[in-house]
């Protein structure tokens, strides 16, 4: 054999061998952890918690950034422009699942690589403490008979919750325009609303409400959550107050770009298996009033797909493109 190609052969054995042996040993440097989401928010301090966690699990240096604007997209859109090598990851928001069907950018969870479903911050059907429907069914067969006469509030339009309530109602054949909606800068003046009399229905997490509750101005009649938050076991699930389950909110989740390789996709998988359920990941979350929800991998590349064909029709049920 020529010497050429007996030279050529040897660089490619020597090219084969490298590369899984590269491959085996990641990380070999620090990992940037992307938050869409300001410094300060619960986003922000989930992801800085798993940060540190993962920092053990692999033995290297996590660095949280912090790339905010554009109702997310900048930080989402970062998360999924980057090399898919392993060394940028990011905490994806519910927000990626509305941003097409929105039409305020052409990216989706179709250009993330799903690791883990790690939180879902519920939304919760609240109610004035001395409102006539005493539970969740009373208020869906009211709004359903008197389209137009109750309002809503509790954030902006089209916001994660805004669109989680919105599902519920059309999962009960209930058109989501029939309750529409006093847009607030929050929780916290939507509640006031709520409490004065101007509003009939509030979205927001339980833990939002917490205040109000306490003080006995508001009443939770369901959480949309597949299980009871262990922080407030006295509020039902929409399964347990009207027999379906129905789960939607703020959720978020650790992704890295399409295309990253499938030995640190599976090592990423390991990693966080290990941090959910670790107690001092639960212990945090419970304590914050974080909501926990898990899926990996291929489930979780599920559930954005789910998520996103969800929003899909709330938004246009919603008016809210042409």
């Amino acid at each position: 054999m020529h010497s050429f190609w007996k030279a050529g052969l040897a660089a490619l054995a020597g090219v084969a061998l490298f590369a899984p042996a590269a491959e085996a040993d990641w990380p070999e440097r620090p990992v940037t952890l992307i938050v869409p989401w300001a410094a300060g928010g619960g986003t922000d301090a989930i992801a800085r918690k798993v940060a540190n966690l993962l920092e053990e699990e692999l033995a290297t240096t996590v660095n949280v950034v912090n790339r905010t604007g554009g109702a997310g997209i900048v930080g989402h859109t970062a998360m999924v422009t980057a090399e898919p090598d392993g060394y940028t990851l990011g905490l994806a928001t519910a927000e990626i699942a509305t941003y097409e069907g929105m039409r305020t950018a052409e990216i989706s969870y179709r250009d993330l690589t799903p690791i883990a479903l790690i939180n879902l911050d519920a939304a919760a059907f609240h109610v004035a403490a001395d409102s006539p429907w005493e539970d969740l069914q009373s208020a869906l067969d009211a709004i359903r008979d008197q389209p137009g006469e109750f309002f809503v509030s509790g954030g902006p339009v089209g916001a994660g919750y805004h669109l989680a309530l919105a599902g519920l109602l059309q999962s009960q054949g209930i058109d989501p325009m029939a309750l529409p909606i006093v847009p607030s800068d929050g929780a916290a003046p939507g509640l006031a609303e709520l409490a004065a009399g101007n509003v009939h229905v509030v979205y927001s997490s339980v833990p939002e409400a917490r205040a109000m509750r306490d003080a006995g101005r508001v009443e939770t009649l369901a959480v949309l959550s597949e299980e009871r938050l262990e922080a407030f076991p006295d509020v039902p699930t929409v399964e347990d107050a009207i027999g379906e389950p129905f789960a939607g909110g703020s959720w978020r989740g650790i992704v890295a770009p399409a295309g990253l390789p499938d030995d640190v996709r599976e090592r990423l998988i390991e990693a966080m298996t290990e941090i959910y359920n670790s107690d001092d990941y639960r212990e945090f979350m419970g304590t914050a009033g974080f909501g926990l929800l898990w899926a990996a991998g291929d489930d979780f590349g599920d559930f954005m797909a789910e998520q996103h064909e969800r929003n899909q029709g709330v938004i246009q049920a919603l008016g809210l493109v042409d």
